[in-house]
């Protein structure tokens, strides 16, 4: 029976599969011709006319397999998820290699075009592991056996430093620096850094917020499945609309369900060229929550109350968020 499934590209897999024959895929632009292919292939394994390799499977039939299987559970992704960000990068540079001939050289390869372009050992570390997990379940749905290329890799690419543990970043970015990063980015980009200073937010909970979660008279916003280490969906948290934020989600054009539709590497991708073009070294767009998060504290929030704000729900986490200015203790002094 055949199938169509769309991409993190955008495009139409087509797979077809027989019993004790793992699945015919190929990609196509439109569905209708995904369509086409997948019953003229039909018609050919009914023939006998087509003897299908177990070994011919790529990373992009995995990618495409692995979405399908958490379509038809209970745990679809969601389009704006940092899941489909991660698959998209992998499907882009590894979707047309066949997963049997994989080599730790050629995910070296790809870690090192990653982090070229600003991503860090963390962020491709995780991608990694995503791709791993894509491989172990994309077999089971298949009824295939898949090298464990990732395993086999890991070695290579820690001693080449290309993965690692998240670090803890202080980095908070001067006034010039944040003014200069918005003299280069576009308008749409100007406003989603200052509500994200504004708000504390993460880049992924900020491309989610739908008008309906605008609580216009509360000065109130529903930040939905925000992240937590324990619930992985379904935890929404109520947050006050601090500084200008609300004039900021009032002043978004309504073209879509979301306030700011765009995706979340649309974010990072436009604030990483913003910022070489204004030649801020080291600043990446999560830095912005902490600067968020440090600017309550100067305010001479406690930590219960910046909590409300941030999400964190251990508060010892919040400990190095307070890298206070020294300028903030001189208006802090003349208020007592």
């Amino acid at each position: 029976m055949a199938s169509i499934v769309k991409t993190t590209e955008g495009t139409f897999r087509a797979f077809v599969r027989r019993t004790g024959a793992r699945s015919l895929s190929k990609t196509f632009k439109t569905k209708a011709e995904a369509e086409r292919w997948a019953r003229q292939t039909e018609a050919a394994i009914e023939s006998g006319t087509v003897v299908k390799s177990a070994k011919g499977a790529t990373v992009g039939d995995a990618i495409t397999a692995y979405i399908k299987l958490r379509e038809e559970g209970k745990r679809p992704i969601s389009p704006q998820s940092n899941e489909v960000y991660m698959m998209r990068h992998l499907e882009r540079d590894l979707g047309d290699e066949v997963i049997a001939g994989i080599k730790p050289q050629r995910l070296a390869t790809y870690c090192q075009r990653r982090s070229k372009g600003g991503a860090g050992a963390y962020t491709v570390g995780m991608e990694i592991s995503k791709l791993g997990t894509v491989l172990k379940y994309a077999a089971m749905a298949l009824g295939e056996t898949f090298p464990d290329v990732v395993a086999q890799s890991r070695p290579l690419l820690d001693h080449l430093g290309l993965i690692g543990p998240g670090t803890e970043r202080d980095r908070r970015p001067t006034p010039d620096e944040l003014a200069a990063v918005r003299k280069a980015a576009p308008r749409l980009l100007c406003d989603i850094i200052d509500f994200a200073i504004a708000t504390c937010m993460r880049r992924g909970e900020i491309v989610r917020v739908r008008w309906q979660d605008v609580d216009v008279g509360g000065r109130m916003l529903t930040i939905r499945d925000r992240k937590d280490p324990r619930k992985k969906a379904g935890n929404d948290e109520r947050i006050p609309l601090l500084s200008d934020s609300l004039s900021i989600i009032q002043l978004q054009p309504k073209t879509d369900d979301r306030v700011f539709p765009v995706a979340p590497e649309w974010v990072s991708d436009n604030f990483l060229m913003a910022c070489r073009i204004a030649r801020v070294e080291d600043l990446v767009f999560h830095d912005l929550r902490h600067e968020g998060i440090s600017r309550l504290f100067e305010l001479g929030w406690q930590i219960p109350q910046v909590a409300l704000v941030s999400g964190h729900k251990k508060w010892e986490m919040l400990k190095r968020y307070t890298q206070l200015k020294p300028e903030s203790l001189l208006q802090s002094a003349s208020e007592t």
